[in-house]
This record gives C-alpha cells, sequence and structure tokens, in this order.
C-alpha cells in the first residue's frame, strides 16, 4: 500500500542539528521515519552539505531536494531592511526556493508541512494542499523583547519597524494554513488572542532521553550555558549574565568556572573573555560539555516558544537555574524541577546556592529527570504530529 506523501518545507538546512528549532525538527522527523507518510524533504543547502550529510538526512526523509543558498552577508542583508516584509522572512525568500517548492506543490501531495513561520514566504498562500504551519515560537515576541531590551535609539527604532511588519506577516501566514501546530498552550493563547486564528494544535517539546544519559552533576563549581552564539536571544542572555550576575557569582565562588558551548560566539566575547570563561564556538556533542556540571543557566531575558536546551540539561541530570523567560512554555515548577530567578541578585543567589549545596542541586535534578521522563519522550511528539498531519487531510 502507498503511504500519502508529506512535503516538508524547511527554510534552513538541518544539520548539523546545533540549533533549538533543528533538533526539535530533526528528532519528529527522524521519529515519523517509516511511519504513516512518505517523507519528502525540501530545504537550502549551501555547496556540499547535501553530499556530507546524506547519511543524517535518509534517517529523517524518505526523499529530500534542495535549492541553492548563498551566505547572507550584512551588505546583502541591508537592503531588505527596505522591504515590506520583517527582515528575518525576507532573508530566507528565495527565486530557487519558491520554485522548488511550487513543483513539489504540484504534483498534488497529501499534506504540505512549512517549517517556522519564515517558511510561509517561500510559496503562494493560501495552499491548494492540505497544510500544516509548524511554528517553533510566536516571532512577534521575539522582536517586542527585543524592543524592551535595546539601549540604542536608533536600533530601538529599527526593532519597532521590524515589529511592525512582523505581527503583519505572522497575522496573514497563520490564516493561509488549515492546522498551526505550537510547541506550547502559552503560544497557542497568543496566537488566538493576538491574530484571531483557529485551528491551532500544541505538541509538547520532546527530548532524547537515550542520548542525553543521567549523570549526577559533581561539586566542581562548573557553570555551563548551551545555545547558538549567533542567535541574539542567546547573545544577550550572555552579555547580561557576563556584566551583572558572573561578578556576584565569583565574588561568594572565587573557583568557579563558566563554559559557554556554541556556534559562532560574537568576538566581544571570545577576544576577551571574563575570568573563568570558555568559549568552545561549535562542538559535535555538547554532552562531555555539560554532564558532570554544578549548574546549568539559562538567563534569556528575549526568546520565544520553548527551550529545547532545558529538557537537555534535565535529562543529563544537571540543576537548571532559568529566568521565566528561558523556561516559559514548558511544564516545569519553579523550587520542584529548577530554580526561576528573573532579577541580576535572584539569579546570582540562585547559583551560588547550587554551588554550595550540590545535595540541593542532586535533589532538583533528580525530580527534573522523572518528570521528563514521565511526559516527554520525542516518539511520543511524533506520533502526536504525525496525528495533526492526518488531521489537516481530513
Amino acid at each position: 500500500m502507498t503511504r500519502p506523501e508529506l512535503v516538508f518545507v524547511s527554510p534552513r538546512f538541518l544539520f548539523p542539528a546545533d540549533s533549538g528549532g533543528a533538533i526539535r525538527t530533526t528528532e519528529i522527523l527522524r521519529n515519523m521515519r517509516g511511519g504513516k507518510f512518505r517523507i519528502r524533504l525540501l530545504s537550502p543547502a549551501a555547496g556540499d552539505q547535501q553530499q556530507r550529510h546524506a547519511a543524517q538526512l535518509a534517517q529523517i526523509a524518505d526523499q529530500w531536494e534542495c535549492w541553492p543558498v548563498h551566505e547572507t552577508t550584512a551588505a546583502r542583508r541591508l537592503p531588505l531592511l527596505a522591504s515590506r516584509l520583517p527582515l528575518a522572512v525576507a532573508s530566507d525568500r528565495s527565486g530557487a526556493g519558491m520554485q522548488l517548492v511550487a513543483q513539489a506543490l504540484a504534483r498534488r501531495p497529501q499534506v504540505a508541512v512549512f517549517d517556522f513561520l519564515h517558511s510561509a514566504v517561500l510559496a503562494r498562500l493560501p495552499l491548494d494542499a492540505p497544510s500544516v504551519l509548524f511554528t517553533h515560537n510566536v516571532e512577534a515576541e521575539i522582536v517586542e523583547r527585543h524592543v524592551q531590551y535595546e539601549t540604542s535609539r536608533w536600533r530601538k527604532a529599527v526593532w519597532r519597524s521590524q515589529l511592525i511588519k512582523m505581527r503583519r506577516f505572522e497575522h496573514n501566514a497563520l490564516r493561509c494554513f488549515d492546522r498551526v501546530v505550537a510547541v506550547s498552550v502559552r503560544d497557542a493563547e497568543r496566537f488566538r488572542s493576538d491574530y484571531g486564528a483557529e485551528r491551532i494544535d500544541v505538541i509538547p517539546t520532546g527530548v532524547n532521553l537515550n542520548y542525553f544519559r543521567y549523570a549526577p552533576s559533581e561539586q566542581n563549581g562548573r557553570v555551563v550555558f548551551t545555545g547558538s552564539m549567533d542567535w541574539l536571544a542567546n547573545v544577550d542572555a550572555m552579555r547580561w549574565f557576563g556584566a551583572a550576575i558572573w561578578p556576584r557569582i565569583k565574588a561568594q565562588h572565587p573557583a568557579a568556572t563558566m563554559t559557554v558551548v556554541g556556534r559562532n560566539p560574537p568576538q566581544e566575547l571570545s577576544a576577551s573573555p571574563l575570568p573563568g570563561w570558555t568559549l568552545t564556538g561549535r562542538v559535535d556533542d555538547i554532552r562531555p560539555h555539560v554532564h558532570g556540571a554544578a549548574v546549568f543557566v539559562i538567563p534569556l531575558r528575549i526568546g520565544g516558544g520553548t527551550r529545547i536546551k532545558a529538557f537537555e540539561a534535565m535529562a543529563m541530570g544537571v540543576p537548571v537555574v532559568s529566568t521565566s523567560v528561558g523556561i516559559e512554555g514548558l511544564d516545569v515548577e519553579p523550587g520542584r524541577h529548577f530554580l526561576q530567578a528573573d532579577t541580576e541578585q535572584q539569579f546570582a543567589q540562585a547559583v551560588a546556592s547550587l554551588l554550595a549545596s550540590p545535595e540541593h542541586g542532586r535533589t532538583l535534578a533528580e525530580q527534573a529527570r522523572r518528570h521528563v521522563e514521565q511526559r516527554y519522550s520525542n516518539a511520543t511528539v511524533a506520533r502526536e504530529f504525525e496525528n495533526i498531519c492526518e488531521k489537516a487531510m481530513q
């Protein structure tokens, strides 16, 4: 029996899966592969990415096609500020990509899934095929937080302009799909209240429990953060943590160290790291850098969706300290599964308390791991996503 075809459109090449969105997408596709649908993946690719990652692509799709993409430099992005589209969306627009997507849709797949809001720019909307928009964030909310925390007057004005454009684009795109998938109840409620969106399904954030195995944290004074360091929200988090929080921690624990794991850290951080700091850049495997750490920090002030890094740390047995933004959308309880801190003083004190009391950290970590085990396996999330795609067909 021939399985129905699912066309999956991604605005990014998915490997290496070193960002939260890529991890979430690849894990869902990996667990759907060989199931109810025959998966046809469409994405951009630079250089020989297709060839180098052919084995990984075969794990998540039955067939894949890519359009060529070139690195977008600052000089190329600057004129896009004049576009009616928000810059983040306009940067993903591609004539070759739109042509490939149009050809795939012309073959009348049983369902088409567009990954991230940005991918909607690659098609003429609304689609003729049954369609699903897989959102990983409320994109306008991320821009709102940039407006809130930006200190430069002219950059704040640019972010305000981007916010108007992003709200308009998000509003229009959400209304053009048969189903919208949100990664948290909070995001779904925002889509309904801000845009009047309907037909929204919510999937939980999953984690690969076999890959991220539990190992008790150690009394080593080691603090760690993971995240793509070319994403502005993570850069803002590390700037704030380094300038306002780290000195308070070092004052109480002089031997404490900080490891920042993530690709492309900005020059301002990598050229002159703070006392006790190590910036790894991109790594093939975050686990050796996280396992056994005394504290995992998520000092995010900007962001949206849900933070996969929180569940990964919890699965690995490292106690987590996070802002409310860093943990939002996840069904976890402050004081039981992690410590929540939203001011400089609260955050520093929470980290310092775990460095001083490893027993408390181990208790938090054990409770968090059990919570994740009971609810958030990737296989369960993939089955829910598969069911949503079937619902769109009907």
